[in-house]
C-alpha cells in the first residue's frame, strides 16, 4: 500500500479504473442474477437490524441496483433517506416515494421529493453507501468525490453502514487515506459480511 497521500490516491485512481471495466462488461445474465441476490440480502439486512428508517441512493446502470429493494422498503413503510448531491460537497437528502426521479448537480439520479437538510440523516437506524470496493477490514474505496466520507465522519451516533458491492469487490486491501471512513460491512449478491473491528 503506497505510503504517501500522492501515492494513495494513484493507486485509488488505478483501482476505481479497474473495477468501472469490470462493472461495464457484466453480462445481462449477471445483472438478472446479482439484482436478485442483492434484493433478497438487503431484506434480509434490514429484518435483521430492525431498521425502521434508511438511508439509501439510487444506482447508476453499472452499478449493483437497488431499485427493487427501496421498493420493498417504501411498501413495507420504511422510511427511505436518500442523497443529494451539493456543490459544496455536502449532501443533502429527500424522501423517497417510488415516484419521479431527476438528477442532481453532479447528474447523479435522486428523488423529486422535497429537499431536507444534511442533518436529516441523523435520524436514520441504517445507512447503506455505494464504494467502489471495501477491503476485509472494512476500509470503503469509494469514486473519489468524498461525499460520503464527509457524511459518515460528520455524524454523531452513526448508525450500522454497509456498502453495497458485486461480488469479487470485497478485496483484502484498498488504497487510504487519512479522511477515508470505514463501514461496518457489506451486502453483495452472496450475502452479508459484517466487520467484528468496525461494529
Amino acid at each position: 500500500m503506497p505510503g504517501n497521500a500522492e501515492g494513495a490516491d494513484d493507486a485509488k485512481r488505478a483501482l476505481r479504473a479497474e473495477l468501472r471495466e469490470r462493472r461495464r462488461i457484466r453480462t445481462a445474465t449477471q445483472r438478472e442474477h446479482d439484482a436478485a441476490g442483492l434484493a433478497a440480502h438487503l431484506r434480509e439486512l434490514v429484518e435483521r437490524t430492525g431498521a425502521r428508517s434508511l438511508s439509501a441512493y439510487l444506482s447508476l446502470p453499472d452499478e449493483p441496483p437497488t431499485r427493487e429493494f427501496l421498493a420493498w422498503a417504501t411498501e413495507r413503510g420504511i422510511r427511505v433517506l436518500l442523497p443529494i448531491s451539493r456543490e459544496d460537497g455536502l449532501l443533502d437528502w429527500a424522501l423517497y416515494d417510488g415516484a419521479d426521479e431527476i438528477l442532481d448537480a453532479f447528474g447523479m439520479p435522486a428523488p423529486s421529493t422535497e429537499l431536507l437538510s444534511p442533518l436529516a440523516i441523523n435520524d436514520v437506524d441504517l445507512m447503506l453507501v455505494p464504494a467502489a470496493a471495501v477491503d476485509r477490514e472494512g476500509m470503503r474505496l469509494g469514486w473519489g468525490r468524498g461525499y460520503f466520507d464527509k457524511t459518515l465522519g460528520s455524524i454523531e451516533g452513526c448508525p450500522p453502514v454497509y456498502a453495497v458491492l458485486f461480488d469479487g469487490e470485497l478485496v483484502d486491501e484498498v488504497p487510504r487515506e487519512r479522511h477515508d471512513m470505514p463501514v461496518d460491512g457489506v451486502v453483495t449478491p452472496a450475502g452479508i459480511t459484517t466487520f467484528s473491528s468496525v461494529a
